[in-house]
């Protein structure tokens, strides 16, 4: 009997095994859902996201695409509009931009311009940015774009369990959604994820650690450093909450500000640009509604305002534990 349960528990996997496993789930389970975009059939994805796809549903299901970017966004367009669920990928966050046209301009508007008679039900999956080591165009983090458009979701989930969960929400979100997934982090670490089909709810911030002295807010591949900061500043007797946002739009910011107002200190970590990255919002909406909650000005730990260099410089560009940590000291030396 032992062997036998041994021979069914289910193996931890890592965050891009996580996405796989989401994306065979739901083409099991639903017909109307197919995956397009450059090498996903044949090769798996650069990443391997969608290995093995291609064998289990076939060609008319798993779509290689020409290297077309445009031509990607329009027939994954096309198709939700007309009851497919489309899952395309954009094989690198810097890849997106010829695809803006079509995201902006017809998959977010699709409900508003008919009144509701059409909707988009699509997905784009972006791998999302730096620390690969990769050459330019793909290593961005480009998230505040699409953010700022009235009509799309916006996920970075940080870890396998959570990949798999939204994925799956966003699969079934009628509406087109973002997916951007931190490449950093496809293979760092595994989890138990149960091939269940469960959706995690979207639109939602999720409390990873409890804490009282200060707020650390963060998304994508940058909760693993802030984590990290948070149990440096433990072992100085510093109690810090972390969140991670998760659903960037809409934003959860009821869960931010329900924290902030417990600690007075809020630590926003990002590893976009600092200016217009989506942290200014966060640290707007503190400003304006929480102001009278906060003990000390909120501070932001981002990437600079360059590109991303390439890989000799690049962890240098990236947020570190040590520049959270800092960032955490300076807010609490504000009584």
């Amino acid at each position: 009997m032992a062997e036998q349960k041994a021979a069914t528990t289910p193996a931890p996997i890592t965050l891009i095994e996580a996405i796989t496993q989401a994306l065979a789930y739901e083409m099991r389970h639903d017909d109307s859902v197919v995956v397009l975009g450059e090498d996903v059939g044949v090769n798996g994805g650069v990443f391997r996201a969608t290995a093995g796809l291609s064998a289990q549903f076939g060609t008319e299901r798993v779509l290689d695409t020409p290297l077309d970017e445009t031509t990607i966004a329009g027939l994954t367009v096309g198709m939700a509009s007309q009851g497919m669920k489309p899952v395309a990928e954009a094989q690198f966050d810097g890849f997106v931009y010829p695809m803006v046209d079509f995201l902006v301009c017809h998959a977010a508007r699709m409900r508003y311009r008919t009144r509701g008679r059409l909707h988009c039900p699509m997905v784009l999956r972006v791998p999302w940015g730096g620390g690969i080591r990769a050459p330019e165009h793909h290593s961005e983090a480009n998230e505040a774009i699409f953010t700022n458009v009235p009509g799309l979701r916006v996920i970075l989930p940080s870890s396998p369990q959570r990949a798999y969960g939204m994925l799956l929400a966003a699969i079934r979100d009628p509406d087109p959604v973002i997916f951007m997934e931190p490449k950093r982090i496809y293979r760092q670490y595994k989890e138990l994820v149960p091939d269940d089909g469960e959706a995690l709810p979207l639109d939602v911030c999720y409390v990873l650690r409890d804490g009282s002295d200060l707020t650390l807010v963060t998304w994508g591949s940058q909760v693993k450093e802030t984590l990290e900061a948070a149990d440096a500043l433990a072992k100085e007797g510093v109690s810090a909450e972390v969140i991670d946002v998760a659903t960037l739009t809409p934003l959860d910011f009821d869960t931010i500000a329900e924290s902030v107002a417990r600690t007075g200190r809020c630590v926003i970590v990002h590893e976009a640009a600092k200016t217009a990255g989506f942290g200014a919002e966060i640290a707007a909406r503190l400003a304006g509604e929480c102001m009278f909650d906060l003990l000390a000005p909120v501070e932001r730990v981002t990437g600079y305002d360059t590109h991303i260099p390439l890989f000799r410089l690049e962890m240098k560009y990236l947020p570190s534990v040590e520049k959270i940590v800092a960032a955490a000291k300076r807010a609490l030396a504000h009584s």
